[in-house]
């Protein structure tokens, strides 16, 4: 995984709850770079369950609502340090359906080295169906960056969620309706 996800992450501990619990989750995941993420390096992505594990024991909150958590705050900075992904959308469909064209075409172009998800996605009146797959269980993370697009752009849209059978946690079905 891109460091950029770990020192996002690590400023979310940092601002959400202290720079004590910070240090404490590194202290307990024992991960081996110590703590010691850049944006640009790579990191196993084992590093990042070890800490959301031990965010989870020290929060005493289930990793999954954490998760999710991060992928809103992820969604936010996103928006602050690559505004460019915006430019010339109108809403969440819009952008969420340009993931694969248009946003990991650009991350790509940035991080070539990058290990991203792929969506599949399918459009109907009034609906947008994105299938994920990847090679991690970060399910939950995706889920978290859809519900942060969705804020972002104000829309009205539920959001339902269906597990694929194969992988739990690395693929997921998101099926966003208009709700007006």
């Amino acid at each position: 995984m891109k460091g950029l996800l770990f020192t996002e992450f690590m400023e979310m501990v940092e601002t959400t709850w202290s720079f004590d619990m910070a240090d404490a989750i590194l202290a307990r995941s024992k991960v081996a770079s110590g703590g010691a993420y850049t944006s640009i390096g790579t990191y196993p992505h084992s590093e990042m369950t070890a800490l959301i594990e031990a965010l989870s024991i020290e929060s005493q909150t289930p990793a999954s609502d954490l998760v999710r958590a991060f992928g809103r705050h992820l969604f936010g900075r996103f928006t602050v340090a690559y505004p460019r992904i915006l430019t010339g959308m109108d809403d969440s469909f819009q952008f969420l359906g340009g993931i694969e064209t248009l946003i990991h075409a650009e991350v790509r172009k940035l991080y070539p080295d990058a290990e991203l998800p792929t969506f599949e996605t399918e459009f109907s009146p009034g609906r947008l169906t994105l299938t994920y797959f990847s090679d991690h269980p970060f399910a939950e993370l995706a889920q978290g960056l859809i519900e942060g697009c969705l804020s972002h752009f104000g829309d009205s849209v539920e959001l339902q969620r269906a597990p694929t059978p194969h992988l739990p946690g690395a693929q997921a079905r998101f099926i966003l309706t208009r709700t007006a």
